[in-house]
């Protein structure tokens, strides 16, 4: 008796983990059902690979009824369950529940079921393929409800390349159906899926039925469609020999590039450099160019945009033999039309290209037709266009040398160191030391130095922040001795400033620089200052120089330690103020050799 007992309750044991599901997954409280799906993998461990494939699986198939959250962790949770289930001779089990969440309403979770199923697919062997996925699409293909056609269009290309003639021949006609569908979602997921199929289609059929779908798919009365048949050109052109690429994709190309919706023009400028490199250099010279010129003209400012920030790209890959006379003559007259566009948007794109055509078109065009539209940029109303110039200014000084740079665009430069938005102003300090290292001293000390020190003195906190580490690059860049006769003083007179924000700055500039200074300026200079302010009314300028003395120890020889840091800390470490003593505190322990 006692024994049945026992085996009962080993069984009810056994049971444990599906019975607990069951709780949760009813249990009304959506983050508790949520979890109990997240834990999956562990309930399938303690079942064991058979128990999962005939007890989990099922009940999983059988019970998807849930909140879409839900639904997608348990999509999720599938893609992953094949080792769970016994290794790729079992991966079969996952279909049905995977196919049943192929079929919901909601969007991602219908994505996340097929990217499982994809998954599987990959685990499957030629013959299981066959006798299990190809069913499955079958059933999705042939569905009442839009949901499980349009997921059916994800799973062709996973399917295809590893079934018979025979099956393949009825996938195609299976996906051409699908792209003919009544509806629109159903061929837009077709149109989407379309250059991924014809990757792994053979050549004599992608000539035979995917052109011809392709074709049709852009003529498509919904927009939607028409654009995502602009992605297919670029899949279908790289797999086409050039010779066909004319006959087969160009009238279609040229048919979207004029497309009344300007979605559709928009996709084309999206594409335009990936369809470049897979037509080639004489068809990109004899039609991209033209189409690249009318999409820069586009009347909408979303296509212009695009088209703007294709522009250096698009030049970049043009046939070398006649790059410049093809910028010159017909790029470079609607980018000068461009930097006076109305829109804001299209000129910022611009702007955080334009200066790559200047590698490109070398220093004489450079100088004479693209410095005047950079003055222009330079000084344009709006703040992100001024931002993405300055951002880019670093790929003319090879081209130009930096005395025509000084002597054309310094002006603006400077005039922008004010400027009233700070992310300006942040992207010209980040910028000084490249300019610096190339002015040299003497003119950065006519010129720029004073700028750097204004930033120093900034009413916002990331600019003051920067310039403290510019200082530090600029030190890196002249070295020590320019540091001490030029900047160092001035630096330090900040710590008589009625502001303590300034007298705080003046210590985050030690800290900045004595990584480059060394010990005897540190020693000889920075440590009396820091003295005087160690006694500074504010508590936050006395805790930051316990902060700055622990920075500084490392550099120090034990001697300097002992007369000027010690004695500093100790008094801090009695301060009224409790952050003052805890910092004091930690850079006592920290510089722990000093108080040995």
């Amino acid at each position: 008796m006692a024994a049945s007992a026992s085996g009962d309750k080993a069984a009810d044991d056994s049971l444990y983990p599906i019975a607990v599901l069951i709780d949760e997954l009813k249990n009304e409280d959506i983050q508790l059902r949520l979890n109990s799906i997240k834990k999956l993998s562990t309930i399938a461990l303690a079942l064991g690979e058979e128990r999962t494939r005939n007890e989990l699986i099922p009940f999983l198939t059988e019970s998807i009824y849930d909140e879409d959250e839900v639904l997608l962790a348990l999509a999720e949770q599938l893609g992953n369950f094949i080792p769970l289930v016994g290794g790729p001779e079992y991966a079969m089990y996952l279909i049905p529940p995977l196919e049943s969440l192929a079929t919901v309403e909601e969007t991602v979770v219908r994505e996340k079921a097929v990217e499982s199923l994809r998954t599987v697919a990959g685990q499957h062997s030629a013959q299981d393929l066959e006798v299990h996925l190809v069913p499955t699409l079958q059933r999705l293909v042939s569905g009442d409800w839009f949901t499980s056609r349009t997921s059916a269009c994800g799973l062709f290309s996973v399917c295809y390349p590893r079934v018979t003639a025979a099956v393949k021949s009825e996938l195609r006609v299976n996906f051409r159906t699908l792209c003919q569908d009544e509806t629109p979602m159903v061929r837009r997921a077709a149109a989407g899926k379309l250059g991924e199929f014809a990757k792994v289609v053979e050549l004599e059929y992608l000539k035979s039925d995917l052109i011809p779908t392709f074709v049709q798919m852009a003529q498509d009365e919904q927009d939607s469609v028409r654009l995502l048949a602009v992605e297919a050109c670029v899949s279908i052109a790289q797999l086409l020999p050039q010779d066909e690429v004319e006959l087969n994709v160009m009238p279609t190309l040229r048919q979207c590039v004029n497309d009344n919706s300007w979605r559709v023009r928009y996709m084309v400028s999206e594409k335009l450099t990936d369809l470049q490199k897979a037509v080639g250099q004489e068809i990109t010279k004899n039609d991209l160019v033209s189409a690249f010129q009318f999409l820069l003209k586009d009347s909408e400012a979303e296509v212009r945009a695009s088209a703007s920030a294709k522009v250096t790209e698009f030049c970049a890959n043009l046939d070398k033999a006649c790059q410049e006379q093809i910028i010159m003559t017909s790029i470079l007259p609607c980018v000068k039309e461009l930097v006076a566009d109305s829109n804001q948007h299209v000129k910022s794109a611009l702007a955080s290209v334009i200066m790559g055509l200047s590698p490109i078109v070398g220093r004489n065009n450079t100088i004479e037709h693209l410095l005047p539209l950079f003055l222009i940029q330079l000084k344009d109303e709006w703040p992100e266009v001024r931002l993405n110039i300055i951002s880019t200014l670093d790929c003319i000084n090879d081209v130009i040398g930096i005395q025509q740079l000084s002597q054309s665009l310094l002006p603006a430069i400077v005039e922008l160191a004010e400027d009233s938005k700070w992310r300006v102003r942040l992207a010209i300090i980040e910028y000084m030391p490249l300019l610096a290292g190339q002015l040299g001293q003497e003119f950065f000390n006519q010129k720029l130095r004073d700028l750097c020190f204004n930033w120093l003195n900034d009413h916002v906190y990331a600019i003051r922040e920067a310039a403290t580490l510019n200082m530090k690059k600029i030190v890196q860049t002249f070295g020590t001795q320019w540091a001490e006769t030029n900047i160092i003083n001035q630096i330090l007179v900040m710590c008589k400033n009625s502001n303590y924000l300034h007298r705080m700055t003046c210590l985050f500039c030690i800290n900045a620089l004595a990584d480059v200074c060394g010990a005897d300026i540190i020693e000889r200079l920075f440590l009396p200052t820091i003295k005087v302010l160690s006694t500074d009314p504010v508590a936050n300028v006395r805790f930051n120089v316990a902060k700055t003395l622990q920075k500084l120890s490392p550099f120090l020889d034990q001697a300097a330690i002992d007369e000027h840091v010690k004695p500093i800390l100790e008094k801090l470490n009695t301060d009224t103020d409790v952050d003052v003593k805890y910092f004091a505190s930690e850079a006592m322990v920290s510089s722990a050799g000093g108080y040995s």
